[in-house]
């Protein structure tokens, strides 16, 4: 049973029930505990509320998402539950509320079975940077799952969950789903609420679903979209039925390849093969696809992380020793309380970020910096519009390659951060973007990633789940 549509089958047909379902993946998730993908599992409460969904199954008052057993990552508040964005520095604090993505998924009776682990503060792309250890990637022995949301692609994977939640600052949702073969997908910039979401980077966070098909993330788009009083970013513009993509027409697209991602050096000569083969098929059924030029590929990465960092500096400010969380022992007035518990309770990733932001924010280096890395974005931005113009997709591949070997880039941050090569882009612009299953280089997967228009999901997940993308 992997799709919540299998689920919903030996549900409707009385050969199981939600409660032996989610039993099933209890037991999934205490047989791979080597992976490290959850921790903390609800076991008692999820079985409780299984039951219960069992029985408005049983006299048709279930709600949408009855039968879909969920997992999500550790940024995102449920209430009454710990909730450490994987860092020491929240060591031991329990949400007093619901983010709204759960309150909206509770209501249509989904089951959240537990919390994911992540890269600190959603700060990664390995997801070796957490408090509780690494986390490890199900399709290969020793191999990273990506990050942030690491942990949330390798649960759906390994078939720990039906569905899990990541969020996605410069890729953190497609670049773990490119490197354990699943669908990732970040919505527009305000399309789903983020309150709740403890945040890393604020004009680039979102909230988004990991599935193992396109009709999955769909579905979960529906229920979490939509304005929210709480989050003054949220897009009011109406929910759109994404669910709905079977009734698609076959209207030919015109789609538009990076060249400059095509060309990459560092691209994986397997994956430039398998881009070159999938642009070829797609021409042969009639689709117009085009090389173009976007020259400021190189910029991308840098532009990000001046902007991302600065943002992170700032938010991660209330983290301080005084108000929750971690103090350090030995903190003895004000200055020791800040210095100390943020010394030894931030990680080496988070505090190199939060440096790194404070110093493009600061008075003798804000324009040379920051204030450039915003013109960049705005030159990104209209860029991105200009092809929009001319075309209905931008494709390109999630990442250069597949998942790399624990520890291989842990020393060298700057190779590290290029992991985020072709994601970035999404993020910069707001556009949403959904990585899908392209092929394998020695049973380790890698992804293909299509962007659209601002708050044209429903166009993206229907093209994204045509038969000659992939195979739902």
């Amino acid at each position: 049973m992997n799709t919540f549509s299998d689920i919903q089958k030996v549900l409707s047909s009385g050969e199981t029930t939600l409660v032996e379902v989610t039993k099933s993946y209890l037991q999934q998730i205490e047989n791979q505990k080597h992976l490290n993908a959850f921790i903390e599992v609800y076991e008692e409460e999820v079985l409780s509320r299984a039951a219960e969904v069992d029985e408005k199954l049983q006299n048709g008052t279930a709600g949408k998402l009855a039968g879909m057993v969920m997992g999500v990552k550790d940024n995102i508040c449920v209430k009454g539950k710990k909730v450490t964005a994987a860092s020491k520095i929240l060591e031991g604090f329990e949400s007093s509320f619901n983010a709204t993505v759960i309150e909206r998924l509770l209501a249509q009776d989904a089951l959240i079975i537990g919390r994911l682990n992540c890269d600190e503060f959603a700060m990664g792309s390995s997801n070796e940077k957490s408090v509780y250890g690494a986390a490890l990637n199900p399709h290969g022995k020793n191999r990273v799952p990506g990050g942030s949301s690491g942990a949330s692609a390798a649960a759906v994977a390994a078939g720990l969950c039906t569905v899990s939640l990541g969020s996605d600052t410069g890729g953190s949702i497609r670049q773990p789903a490119s490197f354990c073969g699943v669908v990732g997908l970040k919505p527009t910039y305000g399309r789903v609420s983020r309150y709740g979401l403890i945040a890393y980077g604020s004009s680039f966070d979102q909230i988004g679903p990991f599935a193992n098909s396109v009709q999955d993330a769909a579905t979960v788009l529906e229920v979490i979209a939509g304005s929210d009083q709480n989050d003054s970013t949220c897009s009011t513009k109406e929910v759109a039925s994404y669910s709905r993509l079977k009734d698609q027409s076959n209207s030919t697209k015109k789609i538009a390849v990076i060249a400059d991602c095509l060309n990459h050096e560092g691209l994986h000569p397997v994956v430039k093969k398998a881009m070159d083969e999938k642009i070829e098929d797609l021409k042969a059924r009639g689709h117009t696809v085009e090389l173009v030029k976007f020259d400021i590929l190189d910029k991308l990465v840098p532009a990000y992380h001046v902007l991302s960092n600065a943002e992170a500096s700032s938010n991660l400010s209330r983290f301080d020793g005084m108000r929750y969380g971690y103090r350090h022992p030995e903190a003895e007035d004000l200055e020791s309380t800040y210095v100390k518990s943020r010394s030894t309770g931030f990680g080496k990733e988070v505090k190199r970020r939060i440096m790194m932001g404070t110093f493009v924010l600061s008075a003798g280096y804000y324009d040379a910096y920051y204030a450039k890395a915003q013109k960049v974005r705005r030159i990104i931005q209209d860029k991105t519009i200009e092809v929009f113009n001319d075309f209905d997709f931008m494709m390109s591949p999630t990442t250069p390659g597949v998942a790399f070997e624990m520890g291989a880039k842990g020393n060298d941050p700057v190779a590290m951060y290029l992991e985020d090569i072709f994601t970035v882009h999404a993020n910069l612009t707001g556009n949403p973007a959904i990585s899908v299953p392209l092929g394998a280089v020695d049973e380790l997967p890698f992804g293909l990633q299509l962007m659209a228009p601002s708050y044209a999901e429903h166009d993206l997940l229907q093209f994204a789940s045509r038969p000659e993308i992939i195979q739902n």
